[in-house]
């Protein structure tokens, strides 16, 4: 088994080695994301995107440390992941290619789905990217990851598409709630401390996804090489669009239970289930009648022994959805129909 971790932003400084952890949509040619354009060697294919996509790139610095950001439109946004602006309001944003460093602040940020979107002041430091749809990617694809690995500043690595639509869980940080995050890209590219927040690019130089995640080895903590996850362009834009004109995200798209729970376990630290702290009035859960000191143990029998499956399972659902809760109350079992809200 793996363990999922963030590529965490927080670069300590004094540290001899550094540890981490708007824009339309571009049209998606299939064809130019799997083959070498007409006429190039795939060497020169590769050549030709990291060309167009690697000015799109920024290194985004904050008193914690460092991490990655790509430009999103002219207005100067850059959008990044929430865990690498963390509680920081203002940043330097130095070009990926070299240049000078400019200043930035927040936009918004939304830790639920690990994105932000920061904006430089002054001109920009390069073009904005390409986003492409990439409810249209494929497995097997060609993919290029760009960023600040460890603070290398512009570095790149190559790899394919090794699956779509993963749901992974963010270890919990005090710059992250340990999100859930759904509809993720697991890539054989090479993610390292520092490329959070960059770009994930097909050979057409569309930016298809935003490196986020990297795997660990459940035991030792060591990396797993060729196991990294970025989220979608699709998602990642839908809610980049959202915060840049709302200041907050309004529709997300997530189903919720309206809980906020907790892990139960026995006298022998086995887990019993997901205990509920607090019921958010009228929310889901309250409409159906749940209550604190209720504990969750299965979903549409689906087993709920811990907040992580509670938090996946939840990933997979829409809002609207109709569900039926297991509880276990009082010592007693019963099941409980609820109509999932919206995150």
């Amino acid at each position: 088994m793996t363990r999922i971790t963030r590529v965490l932003s927080s670069l300590v400084f004094a540290s001899a080695v550094l540890l981490l952890g708007g824009c339309t949509a571009g049209a998606f040619d299939p064809k130019n994301a799997q083959e070498p354009a007409d006429g190039l060697t795939l060497q020169e294919n590769y050549q030709q995107v990291v060309e167009k996509v690697l000015p799109s790139v920024v290194e985004i610095t904050t008193a914690e440390g460092l991490g990655s950001g790509i430009i999103y439109d002219d207005a100067g946004h850059v959008v990044t992941n929430a865990h690498v602006v963390g509680s920081a309001t203002t940043f330097e944003v130095t070009p990926a290619v070299g240049g000078d460093t400019l200043e930035a602040t927040l936009v918004a940020s939304y830790p639920a789905e690990d994105i932000a979107v920061i904006q430089v002041r002054g001109d920009l430091p390069g073009s904005p990217a390409t986003f492409a749809d990439s409810t249209q990617l494929k497995v097997g694809q060609i993919v290029l990851a760009m960023g600040n690995p460890l603070g290398l500043t512009g570095s790149v690595s190559q790899g394919i598409v090794s699956a779509v639509g993963r749901t992974e869980t963010e270890r919990r940080t005090a710059d992250s709630p340990g999100a859930t995050l759904a509809d993720m890209i697991q890539t054989t590219a090479a993610i390292n401390p520092g490329n959070s927040g960059g770009a994930l690019a097909d050979l057409a130089g569309n930016v298809v996804g935003i490196p986020t995640l990297a795997a660990t080895g459940a035991q030792d903590g060591a990396a797993a090489p060729g196991i990294g996850f970025a989220i979608s362009a699709s998602t990642a834009t839908r809610i980049a669009d959202q915060l840049i004109a709302d200041g907050k995200v309004v529709d997300s798209d997530r189903a919720a239970l309206g809980v906020t729970v907790r892990g139960v376990i026995d006298s022998q630290s086995r887990a019993l289930g997901v205990g509920v702290v607090a019921v958010n009035a009228g929310g889901p859960a309250a409409t159906a009648g749940i209550q604190p000191g209720d504990i969750i143990t299965a979903i549409d029998g689906t087993p709920i022994p811990t907040v992580t499956e509670l938090n996946v399972l939840l990933a997979s659902k829409k809002p609207g959805d109709q569900v039926t809760v297991t509880i276990t109350r009082a010592d007693s079992n019963m099941d409980v129909p609820v109509t999932l809200g919206e995150l």
